[in-house]
């Protein structure tokens, strides 16, 4: 809109902004794997983004998601440190996502809660690189740009990150149907107190992880093996039966289950799938937590 008057400025740059937000909220939760601190991001986005001049922005959507990156890399650094003083295990914010999600198969295993617990092993920088080039495709050039490196030391980046990734993430893509069923028969097990069954649909090296953030009771370390999960978790549930509900909902882009305690949200479980069997259990009870569990965040590539 070259030439236009410029008090139209503002209102042009709230609707690129806004026709790019789910874009970069999705950029920077996947950085940070923190709803909140993704949101704040934006805001510091959008705080840069009214101070340029549009007329001298050739790629409006690549300009904002490099000052969205450069924001979510300042924001890496101080949440780093802000989980060395956490309270027991660290677990990604869950989002209530919408449907369409699940139907972007690349995109919903990116911010699975397995997939995003792999990126927590990534540098800053190599989280970055290996978010915008195998997720959202950006040429390295682009990347180069967002993260003050040259194309050459970016893909060097993105091939040490992917390899690291590879070597982490769960084997193939498991599908909603796949996750859906495993659960549905974890909810029954774990419904009716019955031991085996339950054994029957946990691997038998499963992990499972709790993030109380130091104000809810949640497990200090994980807890590795069937038997002593299945125990863990029909002992609690036990105590907890006429009081506790469980339903399934679409979690990060996968069923997961979500229990009530007398009503309200208590617990987000997501999991992880492979060869049929639930390997991962990622239980999520730190009330901070669970405030984009009563709407629906919409996520796009």
């Amino acid at each position: 809109m070259a030439g236009a008057p410029s008090d139209d400025r503002p209102d042009l740059a709230t609707e690129v902004f806004l026709a790019h937000r789910n874009l970069l909220f999705t950029v920077a939760y996947e950085m940070l794997g923190v709803a909140a601190d993704a949101e704040d991001v934006l805001q510091e986005t959008w705080l840069r983004w009214v101070g340029v001049d549009l007329d001298a922005v050739r790629d409006r959507r690549a300009y904002l998601v490099r000052i969205t990156t450069r924001q979510a890399l300042a924001r890496l650094r101080v949440l780093g440190r802000r989980k060395e003083s956490y309270v027991g295990s660290w677990l990604p914010e869950p989002l209530l996502t919408a449907p369409d999600v699940a139907e972007d198969v690349e995109l919903a295993d990116s911010v699975s809660m397995a997939v995003l617990l792999v990126l927590e092993t990534l540098a800053p920088t190599e989280r970055a690189v290996f978010v915008l080039r195998e997720v959202f495709g950006l040429a390295y050039d682009e990347i180069a740009e967002a993260v003050d490196k040259n194309p050459a030391a970016v893909r060097q980046i993105a091939h040490r990150a992917r390899a690291h990734v590879a070597a982490r993430r769960p084997r193939g893509v498991v599908s909603a149907a796949e996750t859906r069923e495993a659960l549905e028969a974890f909810r029954r097990a774990a419904e009716t107190g019955d031991l085996q069954r339950l054994l029957d649909v946990l691997a038998p090296d499963v992990v499972l992880l709790g993030d109380g953030g130091g104000v809810k009771q949640a497990i200090a370390r994980p807890v590795v093996g069937a038997d002593k999960v299945a125990r863990l978790l029909i002992g609690g549930l036990g105590r907890l039966a006429d009081a506790v509900s469980l339903r399934q909902a679409q979690v990060n882009g996968y069923p997961a289950l979500v229990f009530r305690l007398d009503g309200e949200i208590d617990t987000v479980v997501a999991v992880r799938v492979e060869g049929g069997l639930i390997t991962g259990l990622y239980a999520v009870r730190n009330p901070d937590k669970l405030s984009h569990m009563e709407r629906e965040t919409t996520l796009s590539r």
